[in-house]
């Protein structure tokens, strides 16, 4: 384990090699027990993590970020020296903003940092169990509105104005008719483990059937209280190394500590089902 509240480092594991079912459902098991589970020395081909990824389940297309050459299930978060914004520089759970969002996220190195660059998780889980019963009442019957494309990035502007901007991270695409604005409960049923968590991240805006500015004081309170230190685990890349997460329960947040220096990731997203 890497902290006691979610993450755990697997070993004695060549992913890349094809693994047989019961070395899968070992995996698959840590996965669901501590939310998020790392690998080292793996050195995957994207074949290989694309393999890895279907036992999962189908994969679930980033609906704005531009896909890597030669591999449409696959997004390449490239940060070069000269840039200073990175990508998932905030605590969020992937592609909440869409009807389904994604349940897991896969992410191996490819280039990392002479230092810095480490990713942290927070288990969504313990910020539930935290809470008093009073706020759990009280949330138990509100939704949270999350869009795909507001100014809740670190730079202020909406994708297209980073793009118009030059400061954007990662090539955009438009996501056409795709919904990218949904409406999820901000108490959420893990479909697996039957568990309740809390569901705001980075990308949710306000909450269903309130107005932004009445909505921020709470949404300020809970993403605060999901970051606590005691439901946070910190992960330091090394090259080969991957992670794997589970975006039902967990947020993350990729530090950007790096300036000057380069890191290279490829992640690969698995389609998940409609949050309850």
């Amino acid at each position: 384990p890497l902290a006691g509240a979610l993450g755990r480092e697997i070993t004695g594991v060549s992913i890349g090699g094809g693994i047989n079912e019961q070395a899968f459902a070992e995996i698959h098991t840590a996965w669901l027990e501590y939310n998020v589970v790392f690998f080292r020395n793996q050195n995957l081909t994207p074949d290989d993590q694309l393999a890895f990824a279907k036992r999962f389940g189908d994969i679930h297309r980033h609906l704005f970020n531009k896909a890597m050459e030669g591999y449409p299930e696959i997004t390449e978060l490239l940060k070069r020296p000269h840039q200073k914004l990175n990508s998932g520089g905030r605590w969020h759970s992937d592609q909440m903003y869409t009807p389904q969002p994604a349940q897991a996220t896969m992410l191996p190195a490819r280039e990392i940092p002479a230092y810095g660059g480490d990713t942290m998780f927070s288990s969504m889980y313990r910020a539930y169990d935290a809470l008093s019963d009073g706020m759990k009442k009280m949330l138990a019957g509100l939704r949270g509105i999350s869009n795909g494309d507001n100014r809740n990035n670190p730079s202020g502007m909406t994708r297209q104005e980073r793009v118009a901007a030059g400061i954007a991270q990662i090539s955009q695409i438009d996501p056409g008719a795709a919904q990218t604005i949904s409406s999820h409960p901000v108490i959420r049923t893990h479909p697996e483990t039957g568990r309740k968590l809390l569901y705001v991240g980075g990308h949710t805006e306000r909450i269903d059937g309130w107005t932004e500015a009445e909505s921020e004081p709470l949404l300020k309170f809970l993403m605060a209280h999901a970051a606590r230190p005691e439901f946070v685990c910190r992960f330091r890349w090394s090259e080969g190394a991957m992670a794997l997460w589970d975006n039902r329960c967990t947020q993350h947040f990729a530090i950007n500590d790096y300036f000057g220096h380069q890191r290279r990731m490829h992640k690969i997203m698995i389609k998940g089902d409609t949050p309850f």
